[in-house]
């Protein structure tokens, strides 16, 4: 976590990946972020992947460092105490986040009634407000068809929510650039991203587009290798599998020179009658490449090359599975300054991210656990929302909020 934006409050209203990882990266970056959520827990509160107690890793991961209040949104009190913290008073607050699209008593016209100045980021699936997601998605832009082996005729999802993640980012920039706007004119506005066109433009900016335009040829499957210039895997004698990637020239010429096939290399230059110096020949060439560096893997185990790929500056990696890279690579624990070892209640100790961004004008502090549902309902009615404790009560007593701490206290 960072104190980069202390004294901002966002109000988050989501479900899935993309608003709840923008809500959980504006609190790390040191805003103050208020969660929503029903009494009876939101769309996530279960999802995989689960503790060993049962309890969403999801959730947490994705709710670090917010302060939570359950409500019951389906009363009039609820609705309207959701409407009081969203349009709270402060010139850092008025800040709204949500994938929840309800019309009518929380959209931005009727919010913006009782703040004038509210900022309103709104995620949909697509811009006709239809529902999507990742997985949605990519199939209708055509990723899976590209992806997998070359002889494998069907599509090929992903298991990296892609669109989400890049969504997620775009809301946090789109709410700090409404921000900005207001700090500069004094006016609130709404802002709606479709998850669709977050994925479109970006095949767009990839290139993609005009490719499937302009070119005849239809973009195939390529296996692992690296789509337009040379990178491919290999298995060493040790079973271990690497990838190696030759895409710029100094790329190139140290993975040549490492592995000893310069000459190989010359000779098929001359036998193709083309230049290995470019990219595109490379990846044109590919299997030819491929042929003659294969033997050269499968005679070493990874522990023969290593360190001379890294002196080299190689480009290349091992291929592992997730236990495996957390059990062996230092940047997924507290060798990186960025992860801590947390103890999120109801799940157990590992390590947790904080913020990636690390700034010069603020340290790096550690980062804090996701919340028990509803763990911070008094602090919100009382400092946010401005109510008296007789008003709180009443509320917990007819059911239209919820509390962990209150009903232990009311069962003692």
């Amino acid at each position: 976590m960072t104190r980069i934006l202390k004294g901002m409050r966002v109000v988050e209203g989501s479900a899935f990946v993309a608003v709840p990882l923008a809500g959980m990266q504006l609190a790390q970056m040191g805003a103050e972020v208020i969660r929503f959520d029903r009494i009876e827990g939101g769309l996530d509160a279960g999802r995989w992947p689960l503790a060993p107690s049962g309890r969403s890793l999801f959730w947490a991961g994705l709710n670090k460092g917010k302060k939570s209040i359950a409500v019951n949104m389906r009363s009039p009190e609820g609705q309207e105490l959701i409407t009081r913290i969203v349009t709270a008073p402060g010139e850092d607050a008025g800040l709204f986040l949500t994938n929840l699209r309800v019309r009518g008593w929380m959209d931005y016209e009727t919010l913006s009634q009782y703040r004038c100045d509210l900022i309103m980021v709104t995620l949909m699936g697509d811009r006709h407000g239809r529902p999507q997601v990742d997985y949605t998605v990519n199939p209708a832009l055509g990723i899976p068809d590209m992806t997998g082996p070359e002889d494998h005729d069907a599509p090929v999802a992903s298991a990296l929510p892609a669109w989400d993640l890049i969504a997620g980012n775009m809301v946090v920039s789109s709410l700090l650039a409404a921000e900005r706007h207001r700090l500069r004119h004094g006016e609130g506005q709404e802002v709606e991203i479709a998850l669709k066109d977050v994925a479109a433009a970006t095949i767009g900016h990839l290139g993609m587009i005009g490719d499937a335009v302009l070119n005849d040829e239809e973009r195939g499957k390529a296996g692992n290798s690296l789509y337009g210039a040379y990178g491919q895997d290999f298995i060493c004698a040790c079973g271990q599998r690497v990838m190696v990637i030759g895409l710029t020239a100094r790329q190139w010429s140290g993975l040549v020179k490492i592995t000893g096939t310069g000459q190989q290399m010359e000779m098929l230059a001359k036998r193709s009658g083309r230049d290995l110096r470019d990219e595109g020949v490379r990846w044109a060439l590919r299997h030819e490449i491929t042929d003659i560096l294969a033997p050269w893997f499968a005679a070493r185990r990874v522990g023969d090359f290593a360190d001379s790929f890294d002196k080299a500056g190689v480009t290349w990696s091992i291929f592992r599975s997730v236990k495996e890279a957390v059990r062996h690579d230092p940047d997924l624990g507290e060798a990186n300054p960025m992860f801590s070892m947390l103890d999120q209640p109801g799940l157990g100790r590992f390590p947790v991210p904080g913020c990636p961004a690390e700034f010069s004008a603020r340290a790096r502090t550690k980062p804090a656990p996701a919340p028990e549902l509803g763990e911070h309902t008094e602090e919100i009615l009382g400092d946010v929302a401005r109510l008296s404790d007789t008003e709180i009560s009443q509320l917990f007593d007819k059911g239209v909020v919820e509390s962990p701490r209150y009903t232990a206290r009311s069962a003692a």
